[in-house]
């Protein structure tokens, strides 16, 4: 199962609120969802909450995230943002160094 961590539309016509979810990818954007890691109102200023250590934990279980959802936690959770970072540097590194031995032999 492919998890992401993305945006749910809530709310009614011209007055949309969004959830921050985990979700298969092969759901619908507004369909079933694994659990709920915070929310977010466009329509308030600065009212957006994020479970930060939940949205940790499911980074590191393998969950993507979206574009809109990354930039969202980007702005509410740096922390998590900064650890993410850091894990991909070290992927790129382990395939650098892989790449390096493979063509050494």
């Amino acid at each position: 199962m492919a998890l992401k961590i993305r945006l749910r539309q809530q709310g009614r016509t011209n007055r949309l609120t969004y959830r921050l979810v985990v979700a298969d990818s092969r759901l619908p954007r507004d369909g079933k969802y694994l659990e709920k890691l915070g929310h977010y109102d466009p329509h308030l200023e600065d009212d957006a909450t994020v479970v930060e250590d939940r949205v940790q934990y499911w980074i590191e279980q393998g969950a993507e995230l979206s574009e809109k959802a990354r930039s969202l936690i980007a702005r509410k959770a740096p922390g998590v943002m900064k650890i993410f970072r850091d894990r991909e540097e070290e992927k790129k590194k382990k395939r650098a160094e892989k790449r390096k031995n493979a063509k050494k032999k």
